[in-house]
């Protein structure tokens, strides 16, 4: 049966027992992990947070009940031992474990609870199906490697807090009913009992009322925000996140991107050991583009994209010379050491490619002894498949790899076949953190199933200075005062310099197709408050499980979240989302049609 603390009073935790400690009397609380009973004495494997210690049941030593306890106990049954740290016998060392040269031997002991046989195995290499994990999560988080996660979650947000206080940043908390937003993802619905027919929108960002916080003055504003995206889920996304949320007044982009740096410059140092040396590098969105084929590069591997219109040009390939005459890109890679690849695999490489709308890839090996094997060459001449070669810096044991099409299409293609050869051909060092910072991003861009431009990164992000009169001629070539943190191909977190003057503002919402009528509909209060001596201001927010991802190596933000939902948004352990009564939705003055019911 169990019993309560009755005033016992833990004074150590299970990993804390050390050799210095032999002969302390010490109170320990925890679950068992296991238990082995040896006749006389029955050994036990004593864990909480911090780590586990082998308490010791020996019956010369105790009365008849508390020994008897010691041999009912099981898997996950709630411990409480009072007992001496003694040192294990030589024989007897665990150097696997941190406690593993002592011991506690029993003197008195509570069942402070039982536990029935756990759906899943609490130890770190059990390879229990995630569902069943998700469903029993508070059990799945009682393994140590889950347990260190939580903590480490914990730190990265306590250093990143201390960074941003330190630089004289004031905590301020935003709310969650607000108003839905016409642009980005879906918004989550809430719909309203007081005002019939009328919801509130889960915040996808606090990113309109940190502006208000600026125009009142706050100055520095930043929230560990909890965010809400209607998207479908993947690996890397979940409906909630957790976001690192900024603001700042009178700066420029240079200004925001140093306090970020400072941030993770403090959870690298703090939680990895590693000095990151700053100021990160940066690079426009166009170099990213051309050099990369992406906005948020991997620059842990060389492999740069070449455009190699003028070497190919006349070169009678008619599939590189058509591209050349109608304007369009011939972009190039060269791989080192990957001449090996046999013919099926570089028509899998093909076929790859193609799933990113380019029509074809043209490739070339150079083998040691000096032979071609190319898709291409034939309708090379001799000197102009050595100058490619030469301009390609293609050696002997090397691969290239051509697309011709339309600039952005054929660049986004190489740029991803760019990846897949790194990760085939084992280039990327995996204990390489690179950032860098991708800057000056376009404004706009166009949606043809729309058929009108949307904001690229949001509305309310300002246009380079020097681009001003280009948004009314020419959106599609305006840069925007947008930056990424991009960390070893992903993107880390994006920021801009905002707009924050009423006329700009609604030119920026014609752009995007609102008439004066919607624009003030929807966005009113902004556009009003914007008269009343709005200052520049400029933010930033960086996702915190995405970069918990990154820091250890998780393979899905389900590894790092405490609660997350499954790959359908759902929650499996809770039963969500649920149906509610008929009579809570008539409070809400909600109706589902009979066929959505079921």
């Amino acid at each position: 049966m169990a019993e309560f603390l009755g005033g016992w009073k833990r004074d150590l935790r299970c990993g804390e027992a050390r050799e210095e400690m032999a002969g302390r009397q010490v109170t320990l609380m925890g679950w068992v992990q296991r238990a082995r009973n040896m006749g006389g004495v029955i050994f036990v494997w004593l864990r909480d947070i911090s780590g586990m210690v082998q308490v010791v049941f020996n019956a010369d030593k105790l009365d008849e009940k508390t020994f008897a306890l010691g041999g009912s106990l099981r898997s996950e049954y709630v411990l409480a031992v009072k007992g001496e740290v003694a040192l294990r016998d030589a024989s007897a060392v665990n150097a696997g474990m941190a406690t593993g040269r002592v011991e506690v031997l029993v003197k008195e002991a509570k069942l402070l609870n039982a536990s029935e046989t756990p759906p899943i195995y609490i130890e770190d290499d059990a390879k229990d199906n995630e569902a069943v994990r998700l469903r029993y999560r508070y059990l799945d988080l009682r393994k140590p490697s889950m347990q260190q996660m939580m903590i480490n979650r914990s730190r990265v947000i306590n250093a990143i807090r201390e960074h941003m206080i330190a630089e004289g940043f004031a905590e301020f908390e935003t709310p969650i009913l607000t108003k839905s937003t016409p642009e980005g993802a879906r918004d989550f619905l809430v719909p309203s009992r007081i005002h019939p027919g009328e919801c509130y929108a889960l915040p996808q960002s606090p990113q309109i009322y940190k502006q208000l916080l600026m125009l009142a003055g706050m100055d520095k504003y930043f929230q560990v925000a909890r965010c809400f995206r209607d998207e479908d889920s993947r690996a890397d996304r979940q409906p909630e996140f957790t976001q690192l949320d900024l603001e700042m007044s009178f700066v420029e982009p240079r200004d925001i991107q140093t306090v970020v740096e400072g941030a993770f410059a403090n959870v690298f140092r703090k939680i990895k050991g590693i000095e990151l040396q700053l100021p990160l590098p940066r690079m426009t969105w166009k170099d990213a583009m051309e050099k990369y084929g992406s906005d948020k590069p991997d620059t842990r591997y060389d492999m740069q994209i070449e455009t190699i219109n003028q070497v190919v040009k006349g070169c009678g390939f008619s599939v590189f010379d058509s591209a050349v005459e109608e304007g369009q890109t011939v972009c190039a890679i060269t791989a080192k050491n990957a001449a090996h690849l046999s013919r099926k695999e570089m028509d899998a490489l093909g076929e790859y490619a193609k799933t990113y709308h380019v029509k074809g890839l043209a490739w070339l090996a150079l083998h040691e002894d000096g032979t071609v094997r190319s898709s291409f060459a034939k309708f090379f001449s001799e000197d102009k498949l050595n100058e490619l070669l030469r301009h390609m810096k293609v050696e002997k044991g090397d691969a290239l790899f051509i697309i011709a099409d339309k600039k952005l299409i054929a660049l986004t293609a190489m740029g991803q076949l760019r990846a897949k050869l790194a990760r085939e051909l084992g280039l990327i060092d995996k204990n390489k953190y690179n950032l860098l910072w991708i800057t000056e991003f376009p404004l706009l861009e166009w949606s043809e199933e729309e058929q009108r431009y949307q904001a690229a990164h949001h509305p309310f992000t300002m246009p380079m200075e020097e681009d001003f009169e280009l948004m009314q001629q020419h959106p599609e070539l305006t840069r925007a005062q947008s930056y990424d943190l991009v960390l070893n191909g992903i993107e880390m977190g994006s920021g801009s310099i905002r707009i924050h003057a009423s006329d700009l503002q609604e030119k920026m919402f014609s752009l995007l197709g609102f008439t004066h009528e919607e624009a003030w509909k929807r966005f009113g209060f902004l556009l009003e408050a914007f008269k009343y001596g709005t200052p520049p201001h400029g933010g930033f927010a960086f996702g915190i499980d995405r970069l918990m991802m990154m820091l250890f190596g998780a393979e899905s933000l389900r590894d790092v979240i405490p609660f997350p939902k499954a790959q359908n948004a759902a929650c499996l352990m809770m039963d969500t989302p649920s149906r509610v009564t008929d009579d809570a939705l008539k409070m809400l003055h909600v109706h589902f049609d009979e066929d959505v019911k079921g």
